[in-house]
């Protein structure tokens, strides 16, 4: 008997090129995982487009509409449940989430972060690796948990940083990195071989004791 898909939900604010990667990621193997829905803050979202030409369904609740956020995260906890995902995605969803949303969803949340965390939480993190004087950079998938961008690190991927970049340049060496490793810990997740136990992570039943690194040959250019 064929193990039922990973119900996958999808959570964007912006043009959705990490949902694009994972849709390809999805048709391109053997991954027993289904994106259910993909649902946006905003109406104008590229990913929206991306979805529906993907035949996903799709849903935009807009947080302007709303008092405050507790209750525009209870109506997307009320549209996201009727999926009942196994898997909640951030892509580039650029709301800050209530103590309840996360709780909601703790161990089944993803997010993806332009920086090797806990380097460089929040916004403009390329220009500040690059104020700070770095020498590389990168990305990092994380559990979510009510700090932000502060929850269990899954994995990361480097990029080199040359006396060249600029925050533009450094943010196309990371993006490139973003769409092979999000796809990956979708896969390892769909694959049941992720898990969130008291505040650490489990791969293959054995318990990480630092990020794993996905360096597929990074971009020095």
């Amino acid at each position: 008997m064929t193990e039922k898909p990973l119900s996958i939900v999808v959570l964007i604010s912006g043009s959705g090129s990490n949902l694009q990667a994972i849709i390809d990621a999805l048709y391109k193997q053997p991954v027993n995982a289904q994106i259910k829905a993909v649902i946006s803050n905003k109406a104008e979202a590229l990913g929206l487009e991306r979805a529906r030409k993907a035949g996903i369904d799709c849903a935009v609740i807009d947080h302007t509409e709303f008092a405050d956020r507790l209750s525009f995260d209870q109506a997307m906890m009320l549209e996201i449940d009727r999926h009942e995902p196994e898997l909640v995605i951030l892509a580039g969803f650029m709301r800050i989430l209530s103590n309840e949303f996360v709780d909601h969803y703790y161990g089944r949340m993803i997010n993806i972060h332009p920086s090797l965390l806990p380097d460089f939480k929040g916004l403009n993190t390329h220009q500040r690796a690059l104020d700070a004087g770095r020498t590389k950079h990168g990305v990092s998938v994380h559990f979510v948990s009510n700090e932000l961008d502060g929850g269990p690190v899954i994995a990361q991927a480097e990029v080199a940083i040359n006396t060249n970049d600029d925050a533009e340049s450094l943010r196309l060496k990371v993006q490139q990195q973003e769409h092979i490793i999000y796809p990956k810990v979708t896969q390892w997740f769909a694959e049941r071989r992720l898990k969130l136990d008291n505040q650490s992570v489990y791969f293959d039943h054995e318990k990480l004791l630092k990020p794993l690194l996905l360096n597929p040959r990074p971009s020095s250019k």
